[in-house]
């Protein structure tokens, strides 16, 4: 049943990181300087952090090798630099979707397990908390490097975007006042749980598939 549990795998790779590259786009980096922008960052940070270490961890723990996370990662952001070339060739600026910083988060994860000698639990334990406490600065400062991003709020609306999700005039201030911190602090607290549970599911899949 070898080919079963390596189709199985690699399934479970593919939708993860399709996944990724579907919640990147659909959250819409612009959201975050709206009326709503640091509520909607704190969100979409959580969501990204979780959502890379459950496929990071599985992928890593399935092979036993220390840099596949890294290699996880690296699809996950051609992927998203795939479906960001289409949007482009829509009409719409390069700026409009950023990819989140993947990788060096992928690489965080791959460090602990490579420094702890492959401790499945410190990694899960370590490596997660590292994930969830880094995404959020990394893509603070990644957003920060966009052109005008508030014009590309106004100028280029996403089509499929609900009408009561339309941008409008900021309100600074009005929701927190530090959502990389609040963003960093949850995400630690989650990405734990959700890594625990990527190992599970790599405990499953040798289980079903025997």
């Amino acid at each position: 049943m070898v080919w079963l549990r390596r189709t199985t795998h690699y399934l479970f790779i593919v939708v993860v990181a399709v996944n990724s590259t579907l919640l990147t786009i659909n959250a819409g980096d612009y959201i975050f300087y709206t009326d709503w922008a640091w509520t909607s960052f704190v969100v979409f940070s959580i969501a990204q952090s979780t959502m890379l270490v459950v496929g990071a961890i599985y992928y890593m723990l399935f092979t036993g090798v220390p840099g596949t996370a890294t290699y996880y990662a690296t699809i996950m952001t051609i992927y998203t630099w795939v479906a960001k070339g289409a949007w482009f060739a829509l009409g719409y600026p390069m700026d409009f979707i950023t990819v989140p910083v993947w990788i060096p988060l992928a690489m965080l994860l791959d460090l602990t397990y490579w420094a702890t000698r492959r401790n499945k639990h410190a990694a899960i334990i370590i490596g997660g908390t590292l994930v969830g406490l880094s995404l959020p600065i990394f893509n603070m400062i990644n957003l920060l490097l966009v052109r005008d991003p508030l014009e590309m709020a106004f100028k280029y609306p996403r089509p499929t975007l609900s009408p009561y999700m339309t941008p409008i005039e900021p309100q600074v201030g009005k929701f927190y006042n530090s959502p990389v911190a609040l963003g960093s602090g949850a995400g630690a607290v989650l990405s734990v749980p959700i890594a625990a549970l990527g190992a599970k599911l790599n405990t499953w899949t040798y289980r079903w598939m025997a």
